[in-house]
């Protein structure tokens, strides 16, 4: 029983690495809190593999144990080779009217129809004997993956080498489906000279598959992974110069207060961040007792409306602890004494800012809506 979760777990968790989902998932951890995504992805991979397993169990009666082993270990040597194709992530817009958790579960129930995480769930049950521990291992391959994909998501500055990710799993999946064949072809078929045809068309494929993967990787300008890296790593650039332009100086200021100042503190957050990789605060600090100061109002604007920008632009992390969301907490305090919540929605958020200062609301909608426009 165990061992059938564990084989479906490694099977699961190899052939979705570096897959489209786990982008998916690391997607939809920016536009929702991690607990709404895996519980979507848990409902979605559920109802999708359980409905493979279904029909695994169904085919199983229908089909001799040799025959579906055979076509089980062929399956499995061709989505190996599957692994190293390059798939399009689609674009899809926010489905406000549909709750966190639905709308991940149907993005995972319809992307995974027909996929090869699908068909490897219906061929592991098909040759099982222990159906509802397969399905808990599939579903436990998933999460671990999309959890995976969220992890790289929330650091996202490190680099994720994904055609070794690609390879590993693609080898994962040939060295099973091969060991299958070995095992249940019949013995007059494994003649030397059959063995050597078939390795050498495999790896004359494989070879082939991972030369146009690594020559479209050499010549793409574009990954997901890194697309979403760089574009942190500007955020984050413009936003430092921002506050940057926000400081003071000695010459005004007096003697520099450092971290205790909260533009000093803003600065030494978005230092970690680009120097250190560090885009989460894993430790509380009361704010109220930094040092706040006579800051030039159009400058702490600038910086807010970058964010704001940002937001509508590319959507936003939810987490409280990433340090763009505290970063704009700390310039609402500076300029309205308090922090406004945001949503997405700029008129709200607007209209709540002009009833504390209507010339402030004025004057940052204005920048955020230049901002928009040089955008587009």
């Amino acid at each position: 029983m165990i061992t059938e979760t564990i084989r479906a777990f490694f099977l699961i968790f190899a052939a979705e690495m570096g897959d489209k989902t786990q982008i998916i998932a690391m997607t939809f951890a920016t536009q929702y809190k991690v607990r709404e995504v895996l519980a979507g992805v848990f409902v979605g991979v559920f109802l999708n593999h359980g409905l493979a397993i279904i029909l695994g169990r169904y085919l199983s009666k229908l089909i001799p144990m040799g025959s579906i082993q055979i076509v089980a270990g062929i399956m499995f040597v061709i989505f190996g080779l599957l692994a190293l194709k390059e798939e399009e992530v689609e674009k899809k817009g926010n489905k406000r009217s549909l709750s966190p958790i639905v709308t991940v579960a149907l993005a995972f129930f319809i992307g995974e129809l027909g996929d090869k995480t699908q068909l490897t769930a219906m061929t592991l049950s098909a040759e099982g004997n222990y159906p509802l521990f397969i399905l808990a291992g599939t579903i436990l391959g998933m999460l671990g993956t999309s959890g995976l994909g969220i992890f790289i998501g929330s650091k996202i500055g490190k680099k994720m080498p994904d055609i070794s990710i690609k390879i590993i799993s693609s080898i994962v999946f040939i060295f099973f489906g091969t060991l299958k064949l070995y095992n249940w072809i019949p013995v007059r078929l494994l003649k030397v000279s059959n063995i050597k045809i078939y390795f050498v068309i495999i790896l004359s494929i494989y070879l082939l598959l991972v030369r146009r993967l690594i020559l479209r990787k050499r010549y793409s300008k574009h990954s997901p992974i890194k697309d979403a890296a760089a574009l942190l790593y500007i955020q984050t650039k413009l936003l430092k110069e921002a506050v940057d332009d926000i400081c003071l100086g000695e010459e005004i200021c007096g003697n520099c207060s450092g971290d205790n100042c909260i533009i000093g503190y803003t600065k030494k957050l978005l230092n970690n961040a680009r120097n250190k990789e560090q885009y989460y605060i894993d430790q509380y600090v009361d704010i109220s007792k930094l040092i706040t100061k006579d800051f030039e109002e159009r400058k702490v604007i600038e910086a807010l409306s970058l964010i704001i920008a940002d937001y509508i632009t590319y959507g936003m992390i939810k987490d409280e602890n990433f340090i763009i969301n505290q970063i704009k907490g700390y310039l609402e305090l500076i300029l309205l004494g308090e922090k406004i919540r945001f949503d997405g929605d700029l008129f709200k958020y607007i209209r709540h800012i002009k009833r504390i200062n209507y010339h402030i609301g004025e004057n940052l909608e204005n920048r955020i809506k230049d901002k928009l426009s040089s955008s587009n």
